[in-house]
């Protein structure tokens, strides 16, 4: 008998492996706009989920903040190279819903896969947002945050206060003091400006920023932000300006560094940046609930969830749809969301996930974990509070901040800025609906 080629050995065995259908692995990407330690989670989730099963390898990729990566994924899905997966922040979810046949809804892709999945498992004041009037969840609740103050406690005890304060006549005070007392530049700021200070302050206060539920019950909504509460607040954000007992940070989040560096001893921010702050920080801090005016009735009443969720692009092969349903699966383990929630500062998106932490006595330890939850379910939400589903919303945010800007420049005054951030934003909804129509 001839012996047998060494060469056709290998080339056998390179014909087997090229052949076989059980060694592929189907990637999935997943555009995200997580950064610093926020992104160190998004790439350990993805290597925790690749190393779980032979089959799926999830591929993140950084596309930019929240804006950025929104629209990379709309101009990505015109050209048919959409990812199977990308995180939309939650002023987002009008867009998203009305891109016919951009996405496919989670519970179908759940359903479909034969993957657990029960909407009921997820805190009531997230789902209600990225679903729909009937209850189908359409994206899948990922980082979802609420607004809180962080507060540098060393310099709070410069001014003899030894907690945050509670109300906003109360924090005026204090950032006065604080400025006169080592903190000339910055009294207090903010990130997120009209997140802050016209979406969560309208929450917390119990009125409404438009009409219909704020959206969530329609799109033809008419924006109701240049209220008497709305005005007075911006007023007074404006006078505190002139002498930076207040100081403007900017629109988006970039700003928060200030905070973290000890230029600015109070700042209204994510509670998402719990890890940034816990890693950069360098005095005693902790967080606090928002503030609200005492005068106000009924104040203060439940805050507003931000952070994002992912939705699931469209015209997607069945094999990669059942990867990503693995993968939704994996995330809402009990055990992952307690470690997420307590590594991030992002809300456990699960009942069961909130109920193993306090049951660890984890709240106990770090209370500022505790803070966003609390405000999010400090009264049952109203038709004011339950959030926002507004069309072109990224826009209109820019136009709000740009209005606020005059106003703090003093080239308006709060109520001229309010009514035409009103008038302004009227049109970019009237602009959504067309294109809806369409």
């Amino acid at each position: 008998m001839a012996p047998t080629h060494p060469f056709r050995f290998a080339l056998t065995a390179l014909a087997l492996t090229a052949a076989g259908p059980a060694f592929a692995v189907t990637e999935l990407q997943w555009w995200h706009a997580m950064t610093g330690a926020n992104n160190d989670a998004v790439n350990r989730l993805a290597e925790e989920f690749n190393a779980s099963q032979p089959d799926y390898k999830i591929v993140p990729a950084y596309k930019g903040n929240y804006g950025e990566t929104l629209n990379a994924g709309i101009a990505a899905f015109r050209a048919g190279t959409a990812p199977h997966i990308m995180q939309v922040f939650e002023v987002g979810t009008a867009t998203m819903m009305a891109a016919k046949g951009a996405v496919k809804p989670v519970y179908q892709l759940m359903k479909d896969a034969g993957e657990p999945f029960d909407p009921k498992a997820y805190l009531p004041a997230i789902t209600g947002y990225y679903s729909t009037s009937s209850g189908d969840m359409l994206s899948f609740p990922f980082n979802s945050s609420s607004m809180v103050m962080w507060v540098n406690k060393d310099a709070l005890k410069t001014i003899g206060l030894d907690e945050a304060p509670k109300t906003w006549p109360e924090v005026f005070e204090a950032a006065k003091k604080l400025r006169a007392n080592g903190f000339p530049n910055c009294g207090f700021s903010n990130t997120w400006v009209s997140w802050a200070h016209l979406e969560q302050l309208s929450a917390w206060h119990n009125v409404p920023l438009a009409t219909r539920a704020n959206g969530l019950d329609g799109f033809d909504t008419t924006l109701e932000l240049n209220g008497p509460l709305q005005v007075k607040h911006l007023a007074n954000l404006a006078e505190a300006q002139k002498d930076k007992t207040f100081d403007y940070s900017g629109r988006y989040d970039n700003g928060f560094g200030r905070f973290t560096a000890g230029e600015c001893p109070i700042m209204l921010g994510s509670s998402g940046s719990y890890g940034n702050v816990r890693g950069s920080a360098k005095f005693a801090w902790a967080s606090a609930p928002l503030p609200y005016y005492p005068d106000a009735p009924g104040a203060p009443q439940n805050s507003i969830i931000g952070g994002a969720s992912l939705w699931v692009m469209g015209g997607k092969k069945p094999d990669e749809y059942k990867g990503v349903a693995k993968f939704f699966a994996f995330l809402s383990d009990t055990d992952r969301q307690a470690k997420l929630h307590q590594t991030t500062g992002y809300m456990p998106i699960t009942k069961a996930a909130y109920e193993k932490t306090k049951a660890e006595g984890f709240y106990e330890k770090n209370p500022a974990l505790e803070v966003p939850v609390k405000e999010l379910t400090n009264k049952p939400p109203t038709e004011n509070s339950r959030g926002l589903r507004l069309g072109n919303m990224p826009q209109m945010r820019d136009v709000w901040a740009e209005e606020i800007e005059a106003a703090l420049a003093g080239k308006k005054t709060a109520k001229q800025a309010l009514d035409e951030a009103a008038t302004r934003g009227n049109a970019i909804l009237r602009q959504f609906e067309r294109q809806v129509a369409k």
